[in-house]
């Protein structure tokens, strides 16, 4: 490098830092010229000024009022509630100077600055509001349905991704608003997201089936379910997998992605069961006896608390039974309750047969003996 080069080189920052001394000068006289020319104007635009900023104080409280009492259920008006709260100070006095600039004659320069601050404080107060809505609506989507370790683990999750996202687009928005050139950065944004989105698609794909069970609810906590080869209830919700205690005793640990994209049965949420029993009596059973057999079956099973007979009838002629088959339904989603009805209608049948003499049916084999004109003959 020659020693012009430096030279100017040297020179660059003095003169910048000239400039911004003199346009601070600058500013500093109109601001005093201002003031001294406008003091009335002045006094009584900082006076509505402070009337603004005192009724959005006051506002603030509603808001604050309007959250209070309200902690255990998640409703929209807790979450306006809590919106509101959330606006600044720095906010409301820019809102303020904004509102009255006008009214007091102010010079270009400071209509310059307040028009600055005021588009830097509109939205970064604007981040914080949606934030704190998308938040409050997570919340009262999720609220009561999953386990509060789970939810709580979504909720910072999602108030970190929240964040990152709404803040950068107010950042863009101020950089864009104050004249500088932001095609560069959302390239950026852009190129560096994808990037993040690919070399973590395993880890959000299981995410975001995690915030699906939450807002979609197709099962929580304790629910009873099968899925694919595998039965049971349903023990911890999870960001990344869905942890299941099985009917056999081992806990299965699923995906929250997987487990999503098949076929689930929530067996939690019936207002009933079906049973099916078959039941066979033997060949040497009357006619008429097995003509009433349905009604035995069906006076058999309604004497039983919450069962309740769909169809019951002879079905098909077995190899040593006539057999029929009875079908009823439990009023109950809870499986115990269920196996003790199914227990009972058993009980029932067995009494009803025994005291009317039918006879239950077994595999058996009856030889017969054929005589010289191919009769049977039965032995003495």
């Amino acid at each position: 490098m020659t020693i012009a080069n430096t030279a100017a080189v040297a020179v660059r920052p003095t003169a910048a830092v000239h400039d911004f001394a003199a346009d601070m000068n600058r500013l500093t006289r109109e601001i005093t010229t201002w003031l001294a020319g406008n003091w009335l104007q002045v006094a009584i635009a900082l006076a509505i000024g402070a009337a603004i900023v005192l009724a959005l104080l006051g506002l603030r409280s509603l808001g604050g009022r309007l959250c209070r009492g309200h902690d255990e259920t998640i409703q929209w008006r807790t979450i306006v509630g809590r919106a509101i709260t959330r606006t600044r100070m720095w906010f409301m006095v820019a809102l303020a100077a904004r509102l009255v600039e006008g009214g007091a004659n102010t010079p270009a320069g400071v209509t310059a600055v307040i028009t600055a601050v005021f588009t830097i404080a509109v939205a970064l107060q604007a981040a914080l509001w949606a934030r704190e809505i998308i938040l409050g609506f997570v919340e009262h989507r999720a609220a009561g349905d999953t386990e509060k370790g789970a939810i709580g683990s979504a909720i910072g999750i999602i108030r970190l991704l929240v964040t990152f996202a709404l803040f950068a687009i107010a950042g863009v928005l101020i950089l864009d608003n104050l004249g500088v050139n932001v095609t560069g950065l959302i390239a950026g944004l852009g190129i560096g997201g994808i990037a993040i989105g690919l070399a973590a698609q395993g880890i959000f794909a299981d995410l975001f089936a995690a915030l699906a069970i939450i807002f979609d609810k197709p099962f929580r906590r304790g629910d009873a379910v099968s899925w694919d080869s595998t039965s049971g209830s349903v023990e911890r919700i999870g960001l990344k997998s869905t942890r299941i205690r099985s009917i056999t005793g081992e806990q299965i640990i699923v995906s929250n992605k997987n487990l999503l994209d098949k076929e689930l049965r929530n067996l939690a949420r019936l207002d009933r069961r079906r049973m099916t029993l078959s039941i066979g009596v033997i060949y040497q059973t009357p006619v008429d006896v097995c003509r009433a057999i349905p009604d035995l079956l069906r006076t058999a099973t309604e004497s039983v608390d919450k069962c309740v007979v769909v169809r019951t009838g002879m079905t098909a002629f077995g190899a040593s039974s006539l057999d029929y088959e009875l079908q009823f339904d439990v009023r109950s989603e809870v499986w115990d309750v269920v196996y003790a009805a199914r227990h009972a209608v058993c009980l029932a049948i067995l009494d009803t047969f025994t005291r009317e003499g039918i006879e239950f049916a077994y595999p058996t084999q009856l030889n017969f003996t054929g005589g010289p004109d191919g009769r049977a003959v039965f032995p003495d």
